[in-house]
């Protein structure tokens, strides 16, 4: 059995200005075919424009408010909404709240930097 907690896992700064902090991923455990991930999504950021050739995630609103693009569609999102992001789907979220948004992130298969192809903000 592996148990984590969130204090133990080191944090991981982002181009776009959140910390993610890695829960149960391939650099922590032998797993490979999820992975969970908390991030924080300070005001008035968005996440880096991008898309993944293998890997589907769910990201999941904890707290904060947001608006969500994955493909063309996009969507206002808040605490307790879970997101499916589809393998090959451009998406991004933009925090338009107050509060950084605290998000949990799904990856199946576990996440990988070499699936992670960023893209252009004008490309969304």
């Amino acid at each position: 059995m592996i148990i984590r907690n969130r204090e133990q896992s080191s944090v991981i700064n982002t181009r776009h200005g959140s910390e993610i902090r890695p829960l149960i991923d391939r650099t922590s455990s032998p797993i490979t075919q999820c992975s969970l991930a908390e991030e924080t999504l300070p005001p008035g950021h968005s996440v880096t424009p991008h898309h993944h050739r293998q890997i589907e995630e769910v990201y999941y609103v904890v707290s904060g408010r947001g608006v969500m693009t994955v493909g063309r569609e996009q969507h206002e999102v808040g605490p307790g909404d879970a997101i499916f992001i589809p393998r090959l789907h451009r998406h991004t979220l933009k925090n338009t709240g107050d509060e950084p948004m605290r998000l949990l992130l799904v990856c199946g298969p576990a996440f990988f930097y070499e699936d992670e192809i960023l893209e252009d903000e004008s490309s969304i």
